[in-house]
């Protein structure tokens, strides 16, 4: 998969841009607050129709202007796809607009079509921070790769939010609606467990080998579980059914008790360790940045081998706080992939497909 041109209208501090970026590494070098990381993100948002830096869009649009527009071509397998989302802002709030190839689309179908892979800073709290986040990393990959797993996930959130509604009620809750809600949650949340497990079990073996192509056996180990609230001893559609239906009745009268669903996969956790340690209490920051780099090269791997089709790989400020030994073999690792973008405040010693000087939302190409 290839983004071969992006045209931009009133995106954060560009006022216009036509770019017509390489296949391979293209770097993005210049001081902070130019305009790096706004094209990164107008590149990740044209493929997943939504942000990755804020959840206010409305900051996207240029500022005083009603409405912004993206627009691109990437070539993948099947031929050419023309993607393009439009935000206008108006007296109800955003509205986003969706189109491929020219016709306007619902959310669900624009997703998957041009897949991302994507690291800013803010994911080092993968390793350190909630469980929530990297159930999100997890879900957003898995949602770009199946229209099932969107509609899936969908699906359970809103009948978590169902029961925890009834739950919440100012009278003891109908045990035959509250049965209801539980069997639907089994349901989805049975097909969502089985997805994220073996998502993540090929995250794992995937890491594990980039991590060690990068620092050795000096650090020991790196490894990537998936943990479920519910016990899995057999990971089939019956066996996980099973055990959720047996967790919930043995949580009824907590959840009664606390008013809010306890028992899922909205609770459920990824667990990094390194050299068999638990890597968000005995590792490094470094040892983390490392860990992260990992799994987001090891997504990247495992999306392109589950479907036949390379993500695009965007990489904000990723070279901070690697010393330059790792920086190195970093960036010759993503050099070989079909087409990764990297932001960074100083020029790189690798070779690069093509690296471009930004100032003032000005783009200026300097090499290859």
């Amino acid at each position: 998969m290839i983004l071969s041109q992006l045209t931009l209208a009133n995106v954060r501090n560009y006022a216009s841009l036509e770019f017509e970026p390489d296949p391979g590494l293209n770097v993005f070098v210049g001081p902070n607050a130019q305009g790096k990381s706004n094209l990164l993100e107008a590149i990740a948002l044209l493929g997943t129709g939504k942000s990755f830096r804020t959840a206010r869009e409305s900051e996207i649009v240029r500022a005083g202007l009603p409405s912004a527009s993206l627009s691109g071509n990437a070539r993948v397998s099947a031929g050419v796809v023309r993607l393009s989302c439009t935000l206008n802002i108006g007296g109800a709030g955003l509205r986003k607009i969706y189109t491929v190839n020219g016709t306007s689309v619902r959310y669900a179908s624009y997703l998957g079509k041009m897949r991302v892979v994507t690291f800013v800073p803010a994911h080092l709290a993968l390793v350190t921070g909630p469980p929530s986040a990297r159930r999100s990393l997890v879900n957003a990959a898995l949602a770009q790769e199946s229209p099932a797993y969107y509609g899936t996930l969908a699906t359970y959130g809103k009948y978590v939010l169902q029961k925890n509604a009834l739950l919440r009620g100012s009278i003891a809750p109908d045990e035959a609606l509250l049965a209801t809600y539980d069997e639907r949650l089994v349901d989805a949340g049975t097909r969502l467990i089985l997805a994220r497990r073996a998502f993540v079990a090929a995250l794992d073996e995937r890491a594990k080998a980039v991590h060690r192509s990068w620092v050795g056996d000096r650090e020991g180990e790196l490894s990537i579980a998936y943990e479920s609230d519910i016990p899995i001893d057999v990971p089939t559609a019956d066996a996980v059914a099973a055990a959720f239906v047996a967790r919930l009745a043995q949580k009824r009268i907590a959840e009664v008790a606390r008013r809010t669903s306890l028992v899922g996969p909205h609770r459920d956790d990824i667990a990094f360790r390194l050299g068999g340690a638990p890597l968000a209490a005995f590792g490094s920051q470094g040892q983390q940045r490392t860990a992260v780099l990992a799994l987001k090269v090891a997504e990247y791997g495992v999306l392109e081998a589950r479907s036949g089709e390379a993500p695009l790989l965007l990489l904000d400020d990723v070279l901070s706080e690697l010393d330059p030994e790792r920086q190195r073999a970093f960036l010759r690792g993503v050099g070989s992939f079909e087409q990764a973008f990297v932001t960074t405040t100083h020029d790189v010693d690798v070779p690069v497909a093509a690296a471009y000087r930004i100032r003032a939302a000005t783009l200026e190409r300097v090499s290859a």
